[in-house]
């Protein structure tokens, strides 16, 4: 996809990936993206600094009626959505004692939220017999999340889920791609591990959600399924997938060290 005259809507756009990505659009030529996130504030702060072409809007991307009525709005605006951009996430950092609530909540922003986006546009994009949909997943869903349970399985859940989108429709001009990132400088891996043990974990792996961005402008121009920002982790994958025992033993050895390090931390130090 060229993403020239196209009109994009992009979710958790007001900050991180999901800013980047709606910029990145704009400066391809897109002729409009809607910038959707939870708070009107940071919205009208996004869109304010994106500049005309970007319209605005305030939902929770768990409900369904409101991802519907979203849909309707933007194509009586600037018309029909030529990419829609499921990317909103969250984080919990919790295992197996994650409450029932927090399990409903990251289950609904996670997974569904791919689901009603989808079935959302896809009516209109099935008539026209074209439409892309992109959902960012994360190298958790490839691999795992040390350290947080239900990000690992609603990760893995969403990657099944493009997976699934992707056969059903792709033989009726739907084209689908799942972007699986690992570390990106957001607000959500600093708020879940503190500034200096980002820092000390992961800064060798860790891009700017720019660079992001320029690979998703160039995975949507080749109409790639899985956009890998960081290309080690196809070989990660393979590995998982090839040889898991082993893999599993490296990824005990790797939280060893995670847990080791965040030890000496003064975010982690007791």
């Amino acid at each position: 996809m060229e993403l020239r005259d196209r009109i994009a809507v992009v979710t958790g756009a007001a900050r991180g990936i999901g800013f980047a990505l709606a910029e990145a659009f704009l400066a391809e030529g897109a002729r409009g993206v809607a910038v959707v996130d939870l708070d009107q504030r940071d919205v009208d702060l996004a869109v304010a600094r994106l500049g005309e072409r970007a319209v605005g809007y305030a939902l929770d991307v768990s409900d369904r009626a409101s991802i519907g009525a979203l849909v309707g709005d933007v194509e009586d605006r600037l018309g029909p959505i030529d990419l829609m951009v499921s990317n909103a996430g969250i984080g919990t950092a919790s295992g197996v004692e994650t409450s029932d609530e927090v399990w409903q909540r990251i289950l609904g922003v996670n997974v569904l939220a791919h689901v009603h986006a989808a079935e959302a546009v896809l009516p209109s994009m099935l008539a026209r017999g074209e439409g892309y949909l992109l959902s960012t997943a994360s190298a958790a869903g490839l691999l795992t999340q040390i350290g947080d349970l239900p990000y690992s399985a609603t990760k893995h859940a969403a990657v099944a889920v493009a997976e699934w989108l992707a056969i059903t429709y792709g033989d009726q001009g739907i084209t689908v791609s799942c972007l699986c990132p690992q570390g990106v400088r957001t607000d959500m891996i600093a708020g879940a591990l503190g500034v200096a043990s980002v820092e000390t974990v992961v800064a060798q792996g860790l891009i700017e959600p720019e660079e992001v961005a320029r690979a998703v402008v160039a995975g949507l121009r080749d109409e790639r399924f899985l956009i890998l920002p960081h290309p080690e982790v196809a070989g990660y994958y393979e590995r998982r997938a090839t040889d898991t025992d082993r893999w599993l033993a490296g990824m005990r050895r790797l939280q060893a060290r995670i847990v080791g390090t965040l030890a000496d931390t003064p975010e982690g130090g007791a």
